[in-house]
């Protein structure tokens, strides 16, 4: 697992950690029962004090997506974060955002949008059936 925080960004360090952890479980990239590494480690990874990392946790587990166990380290929660479809609706949504700004500098209707993304999508589906 890499992260990535900067102090520049204007969020939040420990809110930084948390919505890329978030990103993670929501893309899959993290998986229930898999181990997040231990709060000093991460901590030393990114060069910041380990109790924000501790909060990142403490308030991703409070959210139901992280469980910690005394000596048996934090991990993705097994019940299966109730974050996960939430996160990709939102992760999407950005990026829906930005592809209709980007149309409307280009003069396309939503019509236009929505025949380009099926055509795609079509295009992507037998691609995958060539394989």
């Amino acid at each position: 697992m890499v992260l990535h925080v900067s102090p520049h960004d204007g969020l939040p360090i420990y809110l930084q950690i948390m919505n890329q952890i978030k990103y993670l479980v929501a893309s899959g990239r993290l998986s229930p029962g898999d181990e997040l590494p231990p709060i000093r480690v991460l901590a030393h990874q990114l060069l910041i004090n380990p109790n924000t990392v501790a909060r990142a946790y403490r308030e991703l587990e409070a959210g139901g997506l992280l469980e910690s166990r005394q000596g048996s380290g934090t991990r993705v929660s097994e019940r299966g974060s109730p974050l996960a479809k939430e996160e990709r609706a939102r992760i999407l949504a950005e990026r829906v955002d930005a592809l209709l700004a980007e149309a409307r500098h280009l003069n396309f209707g939503h019509q236009e949008i929505i025949d380009l993304v099926q055509e795609r999508g079509r295009v992507i589906q037998s691609e995958k059936g060539e394989r």
